[in-house]
């Protein structure tokens, strides 16, 4: 609590020096939050992280980055949810990010990174929801996914977006593991800092088969960010 105080201190004097709500010095404080939740899949820190844009969000500024980035802190929970085996909890904050995602578009439609996190969590629907949920998200997730293409076909975010969509859907509905490889890399490619679209490639490596190739993704992965659970977990075949 310490901590978030501080930072929001520190958000109030950005907010005093710079007119522009939406300097990355605004959003500096929560993405840090933000990347050390997602690394370590901390729920407190996480919810330090959510606070710390609902903040933003509360000064009255309808700013479509503070919403987009307050789903992207509740989509990482929804994976430590998931790490704790919390169902219940998962399915109300993905119900709460899928919200607050579609508000950043209602606010900004031209965000093709806003069009992919909506496309990969309609894919948390399907995944939680199980199997018979597909045919009614499949589409949406093929939806938004081509939407976010065509605003930004090189954007790292939106090119593993789209290779989640190949990975994941059966190959009767459009699922590809060499296109989703393809996908994956190319976003390793626009974005060699993002250690996450290297843990995706070593994913779909391993669903081909390509062993050799997987564990060299991982390692690239863990190379970035060594304290990264998802990596960690991946590496370990889990």
């Amino acid at each position: 609590m310490k901590r978030l105080l501080l930072l929001l201190l520190l958000s109030c004097a950005t907010f005093a020096q710079a007119p522009d709500p939406s300097l990355p010095s605004v959003l500096a404080p929560g993405l840090h939050l933000l990347q050390e939740g997602r690394t370590t899949l901390d729920q407190k820190t996480l919810v330090e992280a959510r606070d710390y844009f609902s903040h933003l969000i509360s000064k009255g500024r309808n700013n479509p980055e503070y919403f987009y980035q307050l789903a992207r802190a509740d989509s990482y929970r929804i994976d430590a949810y998931r790490a704790q085996h919390d169902s219940k909890n998962a399915e109300a904050t993905l119900k709460q990010a899928i919200s607050e995602v579609e508000r950043a578009i209602e606010l900004n439609d031209n965000s093709a990174k806003a069009h992919s996190l909506l496309a990969d969590l309609y894919g948390r629907k399907i995944s939680i929801a199980g199997f018979m949920a597909g045919p009614h998200y499949g589409p949406k997730i093929d939806s938004e996914n081509k939407k976010a293409l065509a605003l930004d076909p090189k954007d790292s975010n939106v090119l593993a977006s789209r290779g989640r969509e190949y990975l994941m859907a059966p190959s009767m509905f459009g699922g590809d593991v060499n296109k989703a490889i393809d996908s994956f890399r190319k976003a390793t490619q626009a974005d060699p800092a993002n250690d996450e679209n290297f843990v995706w490639l070593s994913l779909a490596y391993r669903k081909a088969g390509n062993s050799v190739e997987a564990e060299k993704a991982v390692h690239e992965a863990l190379r970035l960010n060594p304290g990264s659970v998802f990596a960690k977990n991946t590496a370990a075949g889990r």
